[in-house]
């Protein structure tokens, strides 16, 4: 029906030889290959409905649509649309199978409705049918209309390969995932469902969803008038964080955050929180900021001549630009080939000798 391209087996040949050897490890596996060719099948069933249709003579679409739905042309409209160029495994399995993908569209779609149930399952045998597993497509443990009491995954469940066994989900453990693990309690248990919820944080272990219904403390929690509290570290007596840290307490526990930078020690979080402040910076306002030495009343540069520039928590003494430091004093320097002009003497230093 579709012709070969030989053509095109060379390109992808090579493609599959020069894939790294952690890419050729996942080759998908034969129920997942035809799962996902039948998902594409499913899907090009429904881009080509009623394709090319809607020029408003209905009775005449009627007709010619019920044509087209179960026609060659549109299986091969479908089929040219399924795999991409460069999807190898996907091309090889329409090769290999095209007949019967023909045959089940123009003879047995009515009897089989179910594409992946007659091809994948029934036809190729590399599939089970939902709640099955295993080369002869067993039963999941708990029965295949709810494989793990509907609280896990059963090994295998759809494939041909697994053990059946259950992989319960957070909360559920045992055979059939019935049970609930710690800080879980039972909400619901009967002949056909179990219902495990979570405990209350402050609960390493439970009977009921609140703070009183634990039947014992997590970590970091105390009981206290018959129910669960969160204990302060903060509030030791002896400060669980480093000098240059504040305590955040949180349920169950705390962090150690950093001072603000300014800070000798703190309380808490900012400027405003310190218990004193690092040199070059003093309390204002009730936070530590920044002390400008180039505005009090002594000078803090000693050389005659020179310019004072404030820093966050320091200063700096320069030079104008011009002039040279000696012991005392800042003198107009003798550059090569000319001399200190009177704008060369007032000009400030630029940010770069700062």
């Amino acid at each position: 029906m579709r012709p070969s391209a030989p053509a095109a087996l060379g390109p992808l040949l090579l493609l599959g030889l020069l894939l790294l050897p952690g890419e050729a490890t996942q080759k998908p596996t034969p129920c997942q290959g035809c799962r996902e060719l039948v998902d594409k099948f499913n899907q090009g069933m429904v881009d080509t409905a009623k394709k090319n249709f809607g020029g408003g003579n209905t009775a005449w679409e009627e007709k010619s649509l019920s044509k087209y739905e179960f026609s060659e042309v549109r299986l091969l409209e479908i089929v040219e649309g399924l795999c991409g160029s460069s999807d190898f495994e996907c091309n090889r399995l329409v090769e290999e199978h095209e007949e019967l993908l023909e045959a089940w569209w123009l003879r047995l779609k009515k009897e089989h409705p179910d594409l992946f149930e007659w091809f994948c399952v029934k036809t190729l045998k590399v599939c089970c049918s939902p709640g099955t597993y295993g080369p002869d497509c067993r039963a999941c443990q708990g029965g295949a209309a709810r494989p793990c009491s509907g609280n896990g995954r059963c090994s295998g469940d759809g494939s041909r390969e697994g053990d059946g066994t259950c992989q319960c989900h957070p909360g559920y453990r045992g055979a059939l995932c019935t049970d609930c693990v710690d800080g879980y309690f039972s909400a619901l248990r009967n002949a056909t469902h179990s219902v495990c919820t979570a405990c209350n944080e402050s609960c390493k272990t439970c009977s009921g969803p609140t703070n009183r219904d634990c039947a014992q403390c997590e970590v970091g929690w105390a009981e206290e008038d018959g129910a669960c509290v969160d204990v302060d570290e903060c509030a030791a007596e002896t400060p669980p964080c480093g000098p240059q840290q504040y305590c955040e307490n949180v349920g169950g526990s705390f962090n150690c955050e950093e001072c603000d930078p300014t800070c000798v020690g703190c309380t808490g979080k900012g400027p405003g929180r310190c218990k004193e402040c690092i040199p070059g910076y003093t309390k204002e306002s009730g936070q530590c900021a920044d002390v400008d030495e180039c505005a009090r009343p002594e000078k803090a540069c000693a050389r005659t001549g020179e310019n004072c520039y404030n820093t966050p928590g320091s200063y700096v003494c320069v030079c104008p630009e011009g002039f040279e430091e000696t012991e005392d004093a800042c003198v107009p320097a003798q550059p090569a080939g000319g001399e200190v002009t009177e704008e060369d003497a007032v000009r400030p230093p630029t940010r770069e000798d700062l």
